[in-house]
């Protein structure tokens, strides 16, 4: 399948890898031409990179991974050349300004988007492009899903049609990892760092649900799974940019959680949903 990547950080490099080994044509693009390189992996040469977003055109599926706050300046740089193929939002995130997920952005900026999906779970990017066993959830139309399963064939894909509870687990992982890692370093102890955890997810999951998403997504690889790998590794940046704020620090490049907290918090707000823990934790880190 030809299968166009957009964005070329960590994560959508080590898409288009994964992609490329799934015996798959792969075009990546940066808005510089530019892509992460990783220590011990060798640039697939048969991948085709480029800064020329119109070479996309032509693609049978979209895998878009850029950061949230870039999405939909991306989106709207990309309309002009959509063709009608299934888009899979790669980015966990909320939009800092709005609140709004990126399925939610997505069908304000290519509205003639029928198919398309979002891609999360427990991954590590590095991971991915060494080839370690990766487990992910895709949730999403008939079209989104067979096209997501053929392109990333040598992942493990759980599937689902809950999208809104697979983003709310990406959104809300990304905002309670950046508590945890705050904790790690602020809390009393261990006791208080467990009490503080179980309590932000309950609100993630209680908004979540809210919203429409089923419990179960909550339970699956884009919830337990992906929290407890991002809310508990200083690999993790929105973990480490938790650290760095509770050492009085700036946290390194851009940190998911920060924003997901804010949006979090807004979307709770619009919907008269308590969220004490969340909240408190926000004023805590004076963000």
């Amino acid at each position: 399948m030809k299968t166009g990547i957009i964005g070329a950080g960590a994560w959508g490099t080590a898409l288009a890898i994964a992609a490329e080994r799934g015996q798959n044509k792969v075009i990546l693009w940066s808005y510089d031409g530019e892509y992460k390189h990783f220590d011990g992996v060798k640039m697939p040469k048969n991948i085709h990179i480029t800064s020329d977003i119109h070479e996309l055109k032509d693609a049978d599926a979209w895998l878009i991974v850029t950061p949230a706050a870039f999405f939909r300046e991306t989106l709207r740089k990309a309309r002009s050349i959509y063709n009608g193929q299934p888009i899979i939002i790669c980015t966990k995130g909320a939009e800092s300004s709005t609140g709004q997920f990126m399925s939610e952005i997505l069908n304000t900026e290519i509205p003639e988007c029928v198919e398309f999906g979002v891609l999360s779970g427990p991954q590590f990017a590095a991971e991915v492009a060494h080839g370690v066993p990766t487990g992910s959830t895709l949730a999403g139309t008939n079209g989104a899903i067979v096209a997501g399963t053929e392109i990333l064939n040598n992942l493990f894909i759980e599937t689902s049609r809950d999208i809104i509870g697979t983003e709310m687990c990406g959104v809300g992982k990304n905002a309670v990892a950046l508590i945890c890692g705050y904790n790690s370093v602020a809390a009393a102890g261990e006791n208080e760092r467990a009490m503080i955890f179980t309590r932000a997810w309950n609100e993630v999951v209680k908004l979540g649900v809210e919203m429409g998403g089923q419990e179960h997504s909550f339970l699956g690889l884009c919830g337990i799974g992906d929290l407890f790998l991002s809310a508990t590794s200083a690999t993790s940046r929105n973990f480490s940019g938790g650290m760095a704020i509770a050492q009085g620090k700036a946290p390194e490049g851009t940190v998911e959680g920060i924003f997901a907290l804010k949006g979090l918090i807004e979307r709770a707000s619009s919907l008269n949903i308590d969220v004490p823990v969340l909240t408190q934790m926000k004023n805590k880190m004076k963000l």
